[in-house]
């Protein structure tokens, strides 16, 4: 997903008040019904599944929607959700096999059945959005549904593959209200999850209704929630500062991040290690003035993770010099051992031999209000052009045109947040790498297509760590991308307001009936 969504590393809770007895740490009965506001900069690209593939739209998809299987807080294995059973049949992990939940019900009325889970995922691969989640279904092949139980046949063996199930990309729609062959428009939503979308304006705000015929792996009461979209994070902060929200969330800016106070009685702060990764991408094809891997890797020798850490992210971000994040199986510093300090010298070097005209001039997009996406690429610009090796020409876009450009091969380069799909290497290998890539890079290995492939048929996915620590070695010098951040995860909430640091955990799930008035 992009813009993002792994296992709380560490998690720091603090507790506004201290000396509360835990009678008080129940919610009144006063205060069941009402709205918790929940703010973020966030974006919605799509309100249908088969056209989504980031942060923002996944989070809202895990409260309206259900998947067969969901990831439980910390939980590093999916378990059942809409399904009440899955598992694979027979061996060689080519076939899947799950039974729904009985009872299931659309806002209509009518009964989810097997047909409408096999007509989730065979739109999902027909509309093939350009920026939706098709590419994670890349190894299936097809779907049969009988009455309540519903059978996938794979490609080739994928032990991941219910991880993505899991996923937002996984997400049951009513067949009766969206069409097979194209992206359903408006505002309304049709889907089985915790929760119903009871109001929606784009880029502004919308309304979630606790379902109360909802059956899954929720439990626990859930209260009515108004999640806000804000333009960046000055916007977020103005809003959190002016109590307009409980909740504050992905993303404060980076000096308000680096300010908060454990100690403040007025709030209550979550800090958990996170998996979002953040990398600068780039278009390799023969079109594009970053074709030659020497030019790229000229680029990987100018750029100063630790500089761009402490200058624009104050310190919240941690410098990564691999594919993978820390914590994840298989994790390295490919990047550092390949290019281990900043040196124009190496740079001129590479350049010189690969007989370009100085300075390289190409072409730097990123999300306007996404984050502190401005403030990074004036640091990148100013890291690369030093020397007078490189002239980059920045521009920012509006999210979703922003999507649309890359996917299109329309910028040279981009940076982009990643936030895991599923808790699994795997996430970081076809999405990001991958021959026809989700980042749509134009980049293309065997090699590492391969070393993708055999690492899908280990169930035990402790074993695939050797697969991966050779395909990041391949990555660090063929340089389809550069790793510049990992992400550390902050929630802040009100000092009446419990249950933030079940918010988010980096599996994509937005776990907003965790919230509770204390």
């Amino acid at each position: 997903m992009r813009s993002v969504r792994m296992r709380i590393l560490v998690t720091l809770l603090v507790l506004a008040v201290v000396g509360v007895g835990g009678w008080q740490l129940l919610p009144s009965q006063g205060d069941k019904d009402k709205t918790i506001t929940v703010g973020t900069t966030d974006a919605v690209t799509s309100l249908d599944p088969a056209g989504a593939y980031d942060a923002g739209s996944w989070a809202l998809f895990s409260n309206v929607f259900q998947s067969l299987l969901t990831f439980a807080p910390d939980g590093a294995s999916p378990i059942p959700d809409a399904a009440k059973s899955c598992g694979f049949v027979g061996g060689g992990l080519r076939t899947y096999r799950c039974e729904l939940r009985d009872g299931l019900k659309f806002p209509s009325g009518r009964a989810m059945t097997a047909e409408d889970v096999k007509y989730s995922f065979d739109r999902v691969k027909k509309i093939n959005s350009d920026v939706g989640p098709a590419p994670l279904f890349s190894t299936l092949g097809s779907v049969d549904a009988d009455g309540q139980e519903v059978t996938f046949h794979l490609s080739t063996p994928d032990a991941t593959f219910p991880f993505k199930v899991a996923t937002g990309a996984g997400s049951i729609v009513d067949r009766t209200h969206y069409a097979l062959d194209a992206l359903r428009g408006g505002t309304q939503v049709d889907g089985t999850g915790p929760y119903r979308l009871t109001g929606y304006t784009k880029d502004k705000a919308a309304q979630l209704t606790p379902n109360g015929s909802y059956e899954g792996a929720v439990t626990g009461t859930r209260r009515p929630v108004d999640l806000r979209y804000y333009s960046d994070g000055k916007a977020l902060d103005a809003a959190w500062n002016d109590k307009q929200v409980e909740v504050a969330t992905r993303t404060l800016t980076p000096d308000v991040l680096a300010r908060l106070n454990p100690s403040d009685p007025n709030q209550r702060v979550s800090e958990s290690d996170s998996s979002e990764t953040r990398n600068l991408y780039f278009n390799t094809r023969a079109s594009s003035p970053l074709h030659d891997v020497r030019v790229r890797r000229a680029i990987a020798w100018l750029i100063n993770r630790e500089q761009l850490a402490t200058s624009v992210y104050d310190g919240t971000v941690d410098a990564l010099y691999s594919l993978i994040p820390a914590g994840i199986t298989g994790h390295t510093t490919s990047f550092f051992d390949a290019y281990p300090a900043q040196s124009v010298k190496k740079a001129r070097a590479l350049l010189t031999e690969a007989g370009v005209s100085l300075p390289v001039r190409f072409t730097y997009g990123y999300g306007k209000g996404r984050g502190s996406g401005e403030q990074e690429a004036a640091e990148l610009k100013r890291q690369l052009e030093t020397g007078g090796l490189f002239k980059v020409d920045v521009k920012g876009y509006e999210w979703t045109d922003f999507q649309k450009r890359w996917a299109a091969g329309k910028l040279d380069a981009w940076a982009v947040g990643w936030v895991a799909d599923y808790p699994d290497p795997d996430t970081f290998g076809a999405p990001l790498v991958g021959t026809g890539s989700t980042m749509n890079t134009g980049y293309s290995s065997k090699t590492v297509d391969r070393l993708i492939t055999d690492s899908r048929q280990f169930a035990d996915r402790s074993r695939v760590a050797a697969d991966f620590r050779t395909l990041q070695s391949d990555v660090a010098q063929d340089v389809p991308l550069i790793p510049l951040w990992q992400q550390k995860e902050y929630v802040v909430t009100s000092e009446d307001v419990g249950g933030g640091q079940y918010l988010s955990d980096g599996t994509g799930v937005f776990r907003l009936w965790k919230l509770g008035w204390i």
